[in-house]
């Protein structure tokens, strides 16, 4: 065989049932367009709500155990007999579907690698609870994960500035490669004739929204949006009490997969903000600079922020949405993250570039 021609893709979620976060919209995307281009494509998550064992969703099969049976999710990785097993990101997952079928190849691209301090920050702005970051980081980054990453036939990251931290946090002999991440660039934009800024994201408190709605009132002018649902509804409803200024629209969650509401906010927005204390590359920096909108962070991966946008490292966006809107400094911002975005993250590229590292794995 000079070629795969079944992968299963290893995740903690896919976006659908409830879980919308940025490894499973890779997931989805990723094996939507393997299944576009030919492929026997499989997905293997932890069940959600009233999420069915199987199921086809995109052109992909997949298949759900619930969480409470993930030891025997071996018998899912065996059944598929895939020949590449990718996880798009670490977890107990990845080492059951390596210790169920040796033979195929298994691979991992690292999307959010998180050390000690990282771990300490999501314990001190859990999105649930404090208790399931301690699950999350028993099931994510445990040492046999880990050492099943060492011994996997590839690694990989989506952002070049996190390839050293995850040859430390993994203990690899060398750094992990660049793998994009696939992101739908649009032939053509039409942006709104007034300014109008957006936050796509979890309304979590790692995310702080309270920083990006206290804008609102100081900035009448121009119209805020937030797309996002948080994981505790009683946080998100006490936002929408305490922020009420008539510039302030929540969309509630958009679902990326279906309808055209995430690209017509994308589209018409002058400025994504993102507020959150810690990220690894969200694919809402990605999706922004597609949709030639500039970025205002607080993190800076890639330097997406400074190079594309302003870079609030002092939480300083009062003075980066000014500088920005000054001039339409936004615009010369935007253009060139979207030039880097075409060129490097569309759909095709991207792809082709996954393509050409399974079939290296078979040459």
């Amino acid at each position: 065989m000079t070629k795969p021609k079944r992968i299963c893709l290893v995740s903690v979620e896919i976006f659908a049932y409830g879980k919308y976060g940025g490894f499973g919209k890779a997931t989805r995307t990723i094996g939507k367009e393997l299944a576009r281009r030919g492929y026997e494509v499989f997905a293997v998550v932890p069940r959600r709500l009233d999420q069915p064992p199987e199921e086809d969703l995109d052109g992909i099969t997949v298949l759900s155990y619930l969480p409470g049976d993930v030891l025997k999710s071996g018998e899912l990785y065996r059944k598929i007999n895939a020949d590449i097993y990718h996880s798009c990101e670490p977890s107990f997952g990845s080492y059951l579907a390596r210790k169920s079928t040796p033979s195929a190849k298994h691979i991992f691209t690292i999307r959010d690698p998180r050390n000690a301090y990282d771990w300490y920050l999501e314990y001190k702005y859990p999105s649930q609870s404090k208790w399931q970051v301690v699950k999350n980081y028993l099931y994510e980054t445990n040492f046999i994960v880990r050492s099943a990453v060492r011994r996997s036939d590839g690694v990989f990251s989506p952002a070049r500035f996190m390839l050293p931290k995850i040859r430390n946090i993994y203990r690899l002999k060398q750094d992990p490669e660049f793998l994009p991440t696939p992101v739908i660039v649009p032939e053509t934009v039409q942006k709104s004739p007034v300014p109008k800024v957006v936050m796509m994201s979890r309304i979590d408190p790692r995310k702080r929204p309270e920083l990006y709605l206290s804008l609102a009132e100081k900035y009448p002018e121009v119209e805020f949006h937030i797309a996002g649902k948080s994981r505790v509804p009683a946080y998100e409803q006490k936002l929408r009490e305490k922020y009420t200024s008539p510039n302030i629209t929540y969309h509630g969650f958009v679902d990326q997969f279906t309808g055209s509401r995430h690209h017509d906010l994308m589209e018409a927005s002058w400025v994504l903000v993102n507020t959150a204390v810690r990220e690894g590359l969200p694919n809402s920096f990605l999706e922004a600079a597609a949709h030639q909108t500039a970025i205002l962070s607080y993190v800076n991966p890639d330097n997406f922020a400074s190079e594309y946008g302003y870079h609030a490292a002092k939480d300083d966006f009062e003075k980066g949405l000014d500088q920005l809107l000054s001039g339409d400094r936004w615009r010369m911002s935007a253009m060139e993250g979207y030039n880097y975005v075409k060129e490097v993250f569309a759909l095709d590229k991207a792809m082709d570039q996954h393509e050409e590292v399974y079939h290296r794995l078979f040459r």
